[in-house]
């Protein structure tokens, strides 16, 4: 009699341990998963299954994701048709979500594929395998959501206690024990930030302020704006710890007193708009130094005061020395001739020779500059003019303009030279903020 033929069942064994504890060892927990799964497969070998060759292991790996290099190669295996059966210990070792199971039964479903827990004694080619399989699924689930709620309730009852639970830590803090430690030379670093702040009201002005004195992060990067904003609104900083959106006492000392942290923030209930125009008059005059009059004389900026509004004029100093009518412009309103000469700058950012001319001075200093960049970079300060505090605006027309010469006719602006590739550079690599 013909002894029929069995059809080989090339069998795959998937393996994962969650964390990382104990895989350097020489005989680890997916080890065991590993020789459990051979000699169940071993006991089946006269319904023809077979262990394939490769391994696919997952170490230190969640099984809330699917994300995961060993089940992408197995899941590749599946769709080339190279297995036929997937065994595994437990099967939340293969999935913990019931929704992620699901897609896998589908795709297993469809390249005919059976799946097989050792310790849980089913697979998924009956009805009774099928919910069997739902049902434990669920329990696995639903046993991960508690210990995960579990977890988050500790972490707030520890924050609650006023405990440091990880994270960055702040500047002007080093962590022990649980605790944040102030480290004083950070600490100093930071008071001069929330006190520097009160008088300046100006992120972008901070900024290039602690860039010249050389105060950096703790990974000695330059603070720029954003890092500023955040420093200001850190509770840390008070003694508290934060959760989510409640704060409770912490172990640790504040750095910044209680009526400092009250003045920042009731700078920072402004908008920036109202903060540019508060600090506005006491910023040096846009063309200090820059304009001139008909006969040579500089022009000197100065105020006068009606009530609560505030005049702006420049004056020719042939004027201040020698009385009014000693030259045929004395004096002029500073709004409205600032006014003419951004608008006389903003023509020159449109214009195509311009744009030209600072891509090719841009280009000799830094490789790969393109003439687009050297565009972009220029019509970027026409929207962005506005929106800038009076130190930035003022700080770029000095880079820009050599002179002003203003006559009875008229005016007459003198670029820099080198003014307008150095501006592009800047901007290029960032150096140019925004208002606040």
């Amino acid at each position: 009699m013909t002894k029929p033929i069995t059809r080989k069942l090339r069998c795959a064994i998937y393996t994962r341990k969650s964390n990382e504890a104990g895989l350097e060892q020489e005989f680890n927990s997916l080890h065991a998963q590993r020789e459990a799964c051979e000699d169940y497969i071993a006991s089946q070998k006269s319904e023809g299954w077979v262990l394939v060759r490769d391994q696919y292991d997952d170490g230190g790996i969640s099984g809330g994701t699917l994300d995961r290099p060993a089940l992408r190669q197995l899941m590749q295996d599946v769709e080339d048709g190279l297995v036929d059966v997937i065994v595994v210990y437990k099967i939340d070792r293969l999935s913990r979500s019931l929704a992620d199971f699901a897609k896998l039964v589908e795709v297993f479903d469809e390249h005919g594929v059976t799946f097989v827990s050792v310790t849980q004694q089913f697979n998924t080619t009956t009805s009774m395998g099928r919910l069997t399989l739902n049902i434990l699924l669920s329990f696995a689930q639903f046993e991960r959501e508690v210990t995960a709620e579990r977890i988050r309730d500790k972490f707030q009852a520890s924050k609650a206690k006023g405990m440091w639970m990880g994270g960055n830590v702040p500047l002007g803090y080093d962590a022990k024990d649980r605790r944040l430690i102030i480290n004083d030379k950070e600490a100093a670093d930071v008071r001069f930030v929330f006190e520097r702040f009160t008088q300046v009201g100006s992120g972008t002005v901070l900024a290039q302020e602690l860039k010249k004195a050389a105060i950096t992060t703790k990974k000695g990067k330059p603070i720029d704006k954003k890092h500023i904003y955040r420093m200001l609104n850190n509770r840390h900083y008070l003694g508290e710890i934060v959760h989510k959106d409640k704060s409770y006492p912490g172990l640790h000392e504040p750095i910044i007193a209680k009526d400092l942290w009250d003045k920042v923030h009731s700078i920072l209930s402004e908008s920036p708009r109202k903060r540019a125009a508060r600090t506005r008059a006491d910023t040096p005059a846009l063309l200090k130094g820059l304009l001139f009059g008909p006969d040579g004389a500089a022009f000197s900026p100065t105020h006068t005061r009606k009530g609560d509004k505030l005049y702006r004029y420049y004056v020719s100093q042939t004027v201040l020395k020698h009385g009014a009518g000693a030259c045929p412009v004395g004096r002029v309103p500073a709004g409205e001739i600032e006014a003419a000469v951004i608008e006389q700058l903003r023509a020159v950012f449109r214009q195509p020779e311009i744009v030209a001319g600072t891509w090719k001075a841009a280009r000799a200093d830094a490789d790969g500059v393109t003439e687009a960049d050297a565009r972009r970079a220029l019509m970027q300060l026409d929207p962005l003019w506005d929106e800038l505090f009076p130190a930035e605006q003022t700080r770029i027309v000095g880079l820009l303009i050599e002179r002003v010469d203003i006559s009875t006719d008229g005016l007459n602006v003198r670029l820099r030279i080198d003014g307008l590739s150095g501006l592009a550079r800047k901007m290029l690599g960032g150096g140019v903020g925004e208002a606040a």
